[in-house]
């Protein structure tokens, strides 16, 4: 019971944020016509730390990603991500954020906590797990068992399955977890994939496609004189 605490916290967190997102919005709207704005509450919610990144650590764009290892949307959306990653090269850098959408995706958080896992064992592992995750998507969210899947998945990319069993229960994992939730719920996030560039949400459904995304990485790399 005890190892299991800290996951059912991570899931209590999640569903609020989902259930509150909504009031949080409307408050920060409401904040912009205000004489005394509320401050950004991301501004002092960093989400996990350090965050997982691919590509350039300097680069002058940075695309931030919440998404969720179950969605149909965010495993679609992963080859895209993938097109864009090459496109730009050292110009842009990747960050991704855990955003299970719970009781949704019902297996979404043990799949958050596999990649997490893997991640304790260096960061290249947990971008390769990452990776394997939206690939096999249609795959292991069929299986009945997803345990054993994962460890599978672990030894193909060179992980010591015995550390990441004992990891994937582990409180790193859940504070990982919990930090990312934490931040998307200071962002009002309520749906996956969700995208910020340079700090600017792709909000409209027009920015949120492959091409609107471009944009305004463009946009960014213009701002930033590159």
């Amino acid at each position: 019971m005890k190892k299991s605490l800290p996951f059912v916290v991570i899931a209590i967190v999640l569903m609020a944020a989902i259930a509150g997102g909504w009031v949080l919005l409307r408050s920060s709207r409401q904040s912009i016509n205000s004489s005394n704005p509320t401050p950004d509450p991301a501004l002092d919610v960093k989400g996990a730390e350090p965050p997982h990144i691919r590509g350039n650590l300097n680069a002058p764009v940075t695309l931030e990603e919440f998404g969720d290892f179950q969605c149909p949307s965010c495993g679609a959306y992963y080859h895209e991500l993938k097109k864009i990653e090459a496109e730009y090269g050292d110009r842009l850098r990747i960050i991704f954020r855990e955003n299970p959408l719970v009781p949704t995706h019902e297996h979404a958080l043990l799949a958050a906590q596999a990649a997490e896992a893997a991640g304790l064992q260096g960061e290249d592992k947990f971008w390769a797990m990452h990776d394997k995750l939206y690939e096999d998507q249609t795959t292991w969210t069929q299986a009945k068992d997803l345990v054993p899947v994962f460890v599978d998945y672990g030894k193909q990319i060179g992980l010591n399955p015995d550390q990441f069993m004992k990891d994937l229960n582990g409180e790193k994992v859940a504070q990982r977890i919990f930090q990312d939730g934490k931040r998307s719920h200071a962002l009002s996030i309520n749906s996956t994939p969700s995208f910020f560039v340079n700090g600017n949400e792709a909000k409209d459904p027009q920015q949120w496609k492959p091409e609107g995304l471009r944009q305004m990485i463009n946009d960014a790399l213009k701002a930033a004189g590159k």
